[in-house]
């Protein structure tokens, strides 16, 4: 029986000030829904401060593991912003300045001040890279082999992953279905543990929460087959009710 190709991405998130909690990062959600629309799944995270070792090892390690490799943060006009120097350093190539990103960027600063010599940084790219675009701000992300270098203001980042929407291969987008109830999820690990292994190609996930003063939790069941799906929601309605437990559907 053959297995399903199943392509995974990973995301390296730049930057002190995710670190120091000064921002709060909400790339990680976005790309995640964005990449299972494309039927690419989010196999794993990194987050990373502004220094050019830590950057090239998440690089070098992430993207020999996974088909492709985001990252946000770290493309901006400062001298700080040093995501562009420390992927060149990984990849082992010069860093040069994008015709066309130049180009994109004289047109967008010709109104608001001129292109800048700062700005100008913007335009800052590895050797060989393609561009991403970015029709909010002018800045163009950044794509090279497998990587993807994109902005870290997640409206710029959404609006880079939307030009690049269809144009990554992948598999089947992953269908998420779930239900819920008011137990704990310790009680209902054994029958969770089961249903899982009676149903081959799907995975169950968990997520308990506090609410009203009362324990819960939703069961999601994902699987890029939606038959699969269904059958494995519909049993473990059944095995919990047969539990004793009240299942609402659609989860709380």
């Amino acid at each position: 029986m053959s297995t399903e190709r199943i392509w995974t991405a990973a995301l390296v998130v730049i930057g002190d000030e995710i670190l120091s909690g000064r921002t709060q990062d909400k790339n990680v959600a976005q790309l995640a829904s964005w990449l299972n629309v494309q039927g690419i799944r989010l196999a794993e995270v990194r987050v990373v401060p502004d220094v050019e070792a830590a950057i090239v090892e998440a690089v070098n390690t992430l993207r020999a593991r996974n088909d492709y490799l985001f990252t946000t943060g770290g493309i901006g006009p400062t001298h700080d912003d040093i995501t562009v120097d420390a992927i060149a350093a990984a990849l082992g190539v010069a860093v040069e300045h994008h015709p066309d990103a130049m180009a994109v960027l004289e047109r967008y600063y010709a109104t608001r001040g001129g292109l800048t010599e700062a700005r100008s940084r913007m335009a800052r790219v590895p050797a060989g890279a393609a561009l991403i675009p970015n029709r909010l701000s002018g800045a163009p992300g950044i794509r090279w082999g497998n990587i993807f270098i994109m902005a870290g203001v997640p409206h710029i980042t959404a609006g880079m992953l939307d030009a690049l929407t269809g144009t990554l291969e992948g598999g089947r987008p992953v269908v998420s279905k779930q239900i819920g109830g008011w137990m704990a999820e310790s009680e209902v690990a054994d029958i969770l543990r089961e249903q899982e292994r009676a149903h081959e190609g799907v995975a169950i996930g968990s997520y308990p929460f506090f609410r009203d003063g009362k324990v819960g939790a939703n069961f999601v069941v994902r699987s890029p087959d939606e038959t699969l799906v269904d059958r494995c929601l519909a049993d473990l309605t059944a095995a919990l009710e047969g539990a004793g437990r009240t299942v609402v559907a659609g989860g709380i």
